[in-house]
């Protein structure tokens, strides 16, 4: 269930800009969970950002950006500088807004992790909903390494898959793993929604697969299977928008009323 002030479902369905959003809309609205919005400009805000994190999970996948654990770890040295342990720094002078997108545009010169690329994947989405100067502001000193990010990319856990929806990341976890490659003991993965999903180093595939993959690179003789957790991240949707700065472009109108974020 969706509750939005002053606004009938009928109304909050126009809402969606696109397929995607409706099926985000759909899910939500036929939840028994209650999702209450201040106003329509949040809800607008959040389904906008869940189709940015999916389209940044389409675009790293067509980037050629690699896998590789910490110690292989490189980026384009116009922008980044590499970190002993494997991080990628962004060099001084270097507006963070144009250092994130080279990654998109020069993806062969780039490899890392998975959780890494889900950083990554965030920024960006963060990037295309506040803009370049809010985003070089917030975002000055980037630090890509790990689940490591800045404070103002605020994350929410949850623990309620049924509730997982569109530009969510998930866990897949391999409790069994190889040690010999413990780079394969869980994926990190979007959800892009009629199951599937966008884990770095696998690229896009359906649930059943990635659990494949997994189930592979168990060690020998392993009877313990590899499983989808309940774990549920995503960003404070409300918190990134008040970062915009309310820059006034309209992304939604019902009848004759304009709504902006």
């Amino acid at each position: 269930m969706i509750i939005v002030p002053g606004l009938s479902e009928q109304q909050i369905v126009r809402l969606a800009q696109s397929d995607l959003e409706r099926s985000m809309l759909r899910k939500k609205l036929g939840s028994p969970v209650v999702y209450r919005y201040s106003s329509p400009e949040a809800l607008v805000f959040e389904l906008n950002m869940r189709s940015r994190i999916a389209e940044a999970s389409r675009a790293m996948n067509a980037s050629r950006a690699a896998f590789a654990v910490f110690e292989y770890s490189r980026a384009n040295p116009q922008y980044w500088n590499m970190d002993a342990n494997g991080g990628i720094r962004l060099k001084s002078g270097v507006r963070p807004s144009d250092g994130l997108r080279d990654i998109f545009v020069n993806g062969r010169l780039y490899a890392f992790e998975c959780a890494t690329a889900m950083v990554i994947i965030l920024y960006k989405a963060t990037l295309d909903m506040i803009g370049n100067a809010a985003f070089d502001y917030y975002f000055p000193n980037l630090l890509l390494y790990d689940w490591q990010y800045d404070s103002d990319l605020r994350l929410i856990t949850t623990n309620n898959l049924n509730e997982a929806n569109i530009g969510d990341i998930l866990y897949f976890k391999n409790p069994d793993f190889n040690p010999a490659t413990p780079e394969w003991q869980g994926e990190n993965a979007v959800v892009l929604g009629d199951n599937l999903y966008f884990g770095h180093g696998m690229g896009i595939r359906t649930g059943e697969a990635i659990l494949e993959t997994l189930n592979r690179r168990r060690r020998p003789g392993s009877v313990i299977p590899a499983y989808l957790t309940d774990t549920v991240l995503r960003p404070d949707f409300n918190y990134i928008r008040r970062l915009s700065g309310r820059t006034g472009s309209v992304v939604a109108r019902i009848g004759s009323v304009s709504f902006a974020v």
